[in-house]
Parts: structure tokens; C-alpha cells; sequence
């Protein structure tokens, strides 16, 4: 039998708060690629490496399901000491840890590796989390089904060291410091982090605009429980739709540059996805009520995240998931389902199903053109896509078109004209985003456990 961790369980244990210390009073000796190279600090590490080595035996018994794991964490721990603190390797612990393979509601996993944050930590320093999986009955008959992904594991937060003290919501195996690149099994997404932020931020967002919230969605501004699971749902078909469909060969495009517009289109295209899929199970009469109704509630999700946080946070270079939420907002707003009157917002609830499927159906189908296009062809039409929605920047040579970019060179050329704010903020955004962006900057390192109540707008 497991013990449940939860947070009653281990926030106050001795041993996670010496070990929590010692990794971030590490962190400071660490350089980006996770080494410790000054002689005079390689001492202090080792005593940090002997105290965290020492929690996490001691803590090990918490999580039986991870004994293994742990028990090579320490070895890792130890040879990169013994090592002189050179370039870490944690490949073997790594290897060992697998929380996709018990996705058990309430199961509780220590991490403990050198890695970087997304959004948070760009250097591999040592950070310690405290996490539980979120696991409702109702997303493992959906991922039983249909939506099978076997490597997603949502997740919430319990407690964690100063690289997720951030925007950062995910937890990824190829942020650890290894020795050679392996086949990925697993990825978490913190849910409650996911919910917890659109909590705060459509609260604002909504009395900023006098947006009249339907009930229902109204419903997931109270309860963080109801959002988090919302969350997984999203991220469970979001998750499993890259690399799905009628794609580009190589939609990513690995290991080239290729034009941000383009990450907006895939994010929002797996974003849409979800979308129109949660109608399809709202409407599908063999699916339990908890789906159904949670599915209702992710068509909410997408909408207001996409168009309120997603459109303005973060900066304005590259950003490709504001990109992808400024063009969800115009395409709804030129489609005459989202209304700005009398300085007040407004959605035809009754109609803007549709409207978001076409907008879906419009990325798809140049997804389905794709392999019938050379790639700078299909970049083309992926710029067409999006500029004939969002205006362009007036200085974008892109926006003059293919007589203006040059051709006859490598793709490199092309992505190099890509201004870093090709589709600046509408007039709209711009206002909204200086009046919602101390609510924005609060959700840094926001958590389930953080109060509800959004910042003074």
C-alpha cells in the first residue's frame, strides 16, 4: 500500500524542510550548466549534497512507489559529488522515475533533480518538489477511452524551491541534467497552478469589462477544485493532440528556426482542439455526467484563458501563445459573436461554438495543405492565416509579402524578417493590459493553496 502525501503529511517534516534548505542554499554555488567549478564553494556543496542525500532516505519511506528512483537519486547525488561537482548527471534517477505509470489520485512524488523551469529557472540548478497527482475518476475513463495519452500526469503543487517560485506549470524529464538525451516517458502539467491563475485573472478580467459570466463559469471562479480538474481535461486532449491529425511533416520543425506565428498556430490549434472535442463529449450521451459537465466547462476555459491571460502576459518578443490568444479574441470579435459596446464585453454564448470549430477547421485545413506546399509555401500561407485576422506591425516586411522576403535563401532568411512584436496589441489589449497588469504579476508561484481573491483592479 502507498501512503498518501499530502500536505498535512510532509510541509512541516523536518527532513523535506533540511532538504529544501540545503538545495537552495546550493543553487547560489551552481553555474548554468548545474556545476559547482569554484574550489572554495565545492566544501559547502558537499555538506548541501550529504543533508539532501540524508532527507531524502528518510523521506523515502513516504513513497514506496518510487523507491528505486530514489534510491539512485542518492547515488546520483553521491557520484556527482565524488565527481568534484563537474557537469550532473542524473540520468540513471531519471531513468528509474516513471509517475506515469501510477496515476492514482492523491499520490505523492518527491523531485528532486538539477534542472531548469520553464518560465522560471533557465540554469540546471538543483530544485526539490513536493507534488501530488490529480486524478479524477471521470479523466481516467476519458483517457481509458478515446483519449488515451499514456505519458500525462497532472498534477498540484504541495511545495517546491525557488525555480517554481514562477510562471513555470510543467515539469518535464528533458529540463534534467543528463548524459545523453532519452525516450521520454512521462510529463506532468501542475493543474491547480493552471487553475488557480485563470481563477484570478478572469475575476479581473471580467470586472475590468463588465463581462457578464454565464453561470457555469461563474461556478469555476469559487471552486479550485472544479478548475483543476476542468484543467486536466483540457490538458489531457490539449496534451495528445501534437503529433495528431493531418500535420505538417515535421510540425515542430526540430532543430530549425522557424517563425513564432507558427508555435501560435500549433499551441492554438491543439487548444481549439480541445474544444470542439469537449462539445462532442457534452453532447455524447454515454459519457458519465462528470465529463460531461466538466467538458461544458472546458469550452469556457479555452476561451477565457486564450483571450484574457494568454494574450497578455509575458513579453512582447516571439510570444506565440499571446499571438495565439490575440487571435482567437479578434477572429471571435470579427465573426460578431464577442462584442466591445458601451465599454462593456460581451459573447454570444449561443453562437460562438461555431465560430471557435471554424477557426479550429481553418488551422486544420492549412495543416492538410501543408504537405502539398514547399515549407516556405506553407509559412506563407500560416502568415496569410493569421494576418488576414490580427493586424500586422507597420514595419513588418512580411506584411508586404513574398516580393519583399527573400526567397531565394535558406529559411533562416525568411525567420530573420520576423519582427519580434509582428502582431503588436490591439488598442483594446493595450488598454487592458496596463489595467490588469499587477493581476497578471501576482500569479507568479501561485499555487491551489493561494487565496482566490484577485489584486485590486
Amino acid at each position: 500500500m502507498w501512503h498518501r502525501t499530502g500536505a498535512a503529511d510532509l510541509l512541516g517534516n523536518s527532513d523535506w524542510l533540511a532538504l529544501k534548505a540545503a538545495a537552495t542554499a546550493l543553487q547560489p554555488l551552481q553555474i548554468k550548466d548545474g556545476s559547482v567549478p569554484e574550489a572554495a564553494d565545492q566544501g559547502p556543496a558537499a555538506e548541501y549534497v550529504g543533508i539532501i542525500c540524508g532527507a531524502i532516505k528518510a523521506l523515502a519511506p513516504h513513497f514506496p512507489h518510487d523507491n528505486e528512483y530514489l534510491r539512485l537519486l542518492v547515488t546520483d547525488f553521491q557520484r556527482w559529488r565524488d565527481g568534484g561537482f563537474a557537469v550532473p548527471d542524473f540520468l540513471d534517477s531519471l531513468l528509474a522515475f516513471a509517475p506515469a505509470a501510477e496515476r492514482i489520485d492523491g499520490l505523492g512524488h518527491l523531485v528532486v533533480f538539477p534542472m531548469y523551469t520553464q518560465n522560471g529557472s533557465t540554469s540546471r540548478l538543483v530544485e526539490a518538489v513536493l507534488i501530488e497527482v490529480i486524478w479524477p475518476e471521470f479523466v481516467a475513463e476519458l483517457e481509458s477511452g478515446a483519449y488515451s495519452n499514456k505519458l500525462f500526469v497532472p498534477v498540484r503543487f504541495l511545495d517546491f524551491t525557488a525555480g517554481y517560485d514562477s510562471n513555470s506549470a510543467v515539469l518535464f524529464p528533458e529540463s534534467v541534467a543528463v548524459r545523453t538525451t532519452p525516450s521520454f516517458t512521462w510529463g506532468a502539467i501542475f493543474a491547480d497552478r493552471e487553475a488557480a491563475r485563470f481563477r484570478r485573472v478572469l475575476r479581473a478580467a471580467a470586472a475590468t469589462t463588465s463581462l457578464e459570466l454565464p453561470a457555469d463559469a461563474a461556478a469555476l471562479l469559487d471552486d479550485q477544485q472544479l478548475a483543476q480538474e476542468t484543467f486536466v481535461m483540457w490538458d489531457l486532449i490539449h496534451d495528445r493532440t501534437h503529433m495528431r491529425g493531418d500535420l505538417p511533416f515535421d510540425p515542430f520543425m526540430i532543430k530549425q528556426r522557424m517563425p513564432f506565428f507558427l508555435y501560435s498556430l500549433e499551441e492554438l490549434r491543439c487548444d481549439l482542439t480541445a474544444f470542439r472535442e469537449s462539445v462532442s463529449i457534452q453532447h455524447d450521451e454515454d459519457a458519465s455526467p462528470q465529463a460531461r459537465k466538466h467538458a461544458k466547462l472546458v469550452q469556457y476555459a479555452v476561451i477565457f484563458d486564450r483571450i484574457f491571460r494568454f494574450a497578455i502576459t509575458g513579453s512582447r518578443v516571439r510570444n506565440y501563445d499571446g499571438l495565439g490568444g490575440q487571435l482567437l479574441f479578434a477572429w471571435l470579435h470579427q465573426h460578431h459573436v464577442l462584442h466591445w459596446t458601451d465599454t462593456k464585453l460581451s459573447i454570444d454564448w449561443d453562437e460562438v461554438t461555431d465560430v471557435v470549430i471554424a477557426l479550429g477547421t481553418a488551422i486544420e485545413d492549412l495543416y492538410w495543405r501543408s504537405i502539398d506546399r514547399p515549407k516556405t509555401a506553407h509559412w506563407l500561407a500560416a502568415y496569410q492565416l493569421v494576418a488576414g485576422t490580427v493586424t500586422p506591425n507597420p514595419a513588418s516586411v512580411w506584411a508586404k509579402g513574398p516580393d519583399a522576403l527573400p526567397l531565394d535563401g535558406p529559411p533562416r532568411g525568411l525567420t530573420d524578417q520576423v519582427l519580434d512584436d509582428e502582431f503588436p496589441l490591439s488598442m483594446f489589449y493595450e488598454a487592458l493590459e496596463k489595467k490588469m497588469r499587477t493581476v497578471i504579476e501576482s500569479t507568479a508561484g501561485i499555487t491551489g493553496e493561494s487565496p482566490d481573491a484577485a489584486p485590486s483592479v
